[in-house]
């Protein structure tokens, strides 16, 4: 193993700092979870990225998701310049809008209708909106440790960012504005029922992130998304499952196929966009129709729906149309989570490890993970000199315990068992 030089990194964040809110336009990107200099990228090609120092890394972070088909995939590539040289907006509708939609809509018979818009959190602030304007009614239940972008609202006990950094909730923030938000543990659909059996009537929506991954990854325990459509269709309270992540990730229909789970809305974005910044929401005629132009619910946006990201968007969706890809992706995950699982039982290194579809994660610790409570116990640490001995041998995770690991279709059988291999040297330093 040769250490790995970043001089060039190092200066490029000193200089970001100077004009740049500590150096980076999202924080974890900072390091702040793990320590140390961030390392700024030049390229990515296929399933590995090259910094500025030239040094090269096998990715499993895929810009947090979206890049399920790895980087400048040439077929999205060949689409987009195409789009490209007809132009990047028009503040005016275009035939790719409904192309997308309808893939979208071909792959989750719940979204019945959708929005496009440009981000994830778009995508959720909007559809809590929506569903306050559909039902009358201002409260919010949502779950610790699930992240649903930076709404204002919904930054309380927030997963992702917000646990690397020590702050689970953000000044700046009117109490006003979180009043009407409550915060549930996640996986226990107990608090759940005893706070819809006094305030049913007054509960707009529940938004959860189907399988969690802003806390790391969390599946949902067994019957817990359907004891929430339960209780939603109960009391008609909108359901919101947050896909952002999982839409097109963990199967080709998202949570909702895998568990087979029919939520009112749902949000999407990465995947979606194919690399390239984009959000939606959908569900039901009924509730969507809420939306201006054709309901009183207002929502707007002058990049929604552009035509070079509806292209990276559909270019994506075609190619996950095919079964194989997804066969492909599972049989990759499965062997690095085993794999990965494998290496901490041989050297008794306490670790929790979860997997959906092509998410996971290795948590160190030595209880289950089942919620935003068992999750910050994690040994945060260890997690940080797991990440650096990784990059120093040319693997790059995310720089947070609280965040996925994302294998993506290029991610070839080589690449995996070298992670394992490199996973294995560096536990023994743990």
């Amino acid at each position: 193993m040769s250490k790995i030089i970043t001089e060039k990194s190092k200066k490029a964040f000193l200089d970001a700092q100077s004009v740049i809110p500590g150096g980076v336009n999202s924080p974890v990107r900072a390091f702040g979870g793990v320590g140390g200099t961030p390392i700024f990228i030049k390229s990515g090609s296929g399933c590995c990225l090259t910094d500025i120092d030239g040094n090269r890394y096998v990715d499993y972070v895929g810009s947090w998701g979206p890049l399920i088909l790895g980087h400048a995939d040439p077929r999205i590539v060949k689409r987009v310049n195409e789009a490209v040289a007809n132009g990047t907006s028009y503040g005016a509708p275009t035939e790719l809008e409904i192309q997308l939609a309808k893939l979208v809509k071909e792959a989750m018979p719940s979204i019945e209708k959708i929005r496009m818009v440009n981000s994830g959190t778009e995508a959720t602030m909007s559809a809590i909106r929506l569903a306050r304007g559909h039902t009358k009614r201002d409260e919010v239940i949502k779950f610790e440790g699930c992240y649903h972008g930076h709404v204002d609202s919904l930054l309380v006990q927030a997963g992702s960012g917000a646990t690397t950094l020590g702050m689970p909730n953000s000044p700046g923030i009117p109490g006003d504005f979180v009043k009407h938000t409550i915060s549930l543990p996640y996986n226990n659909i107990d608090a759940v029922n005893e706070v819809c059996s006094r305030r049913g009537n007054e509960i707009a929506c529940i938004i959860v992130e189907a399988v969690a991954g802003n806390m790391g990854v969390v599946p949902p325990a067994k019957n817990y998304l359907a004891g929430l459509r339960e209780i939603t269709k109960k009391y008609g309270i909108v359901l919101i499952f947050d896909e952002v992540m999982t839409g097109f990730r963990v199967a080709h229909g998202g949570v909702q196929a895998l568990y087979n789970i029919t939520p009112d809305l749902t949000t999407l974005g990465k995947i979606i966009g194919g690399g390239l910044p984009v959000g939606a929401y959908g569900g039901k005629k009924e509730i969507m129709d809420g939306i201006s132009p054709v309901g009183p619910v207002y929502q707007a946006g002058t990049l929604s729906g552009n035509p070079v990201a509806m292209t990276a968007g559909i270019a994506t969706l075609e190619i996950l149309k095919d079964n194989a890809v997804y066969k492909g992706l599972e049989e990759r995950s499965k062997q690095l989570a085993a794999g990965m699982e494998k290496v901490c039982n041989d050297a008794n290194i306490p670790a929790y490890h979860t997997r959906v579809g092509s998410m996971l994660c290795t948590f160190f610790t030595s209880k289950p993970v089942v919620d935003y409570a068992t999750a910050k116990l994690c040994d945060t640490g260890r997690y940080a000199k797991f990440f650096h001995g990784m990059l120093e041998r040319g693997f790059y995770f995310a720089p947070s315990q609280f965040e996925a690991v994302f294998v993506s279709t290029v991610h070839g059988e080589k690449e995996i068992n070298d992670t394992i291999a490199a996973f294995g040297e560096v536990v023994k330093t743990l």
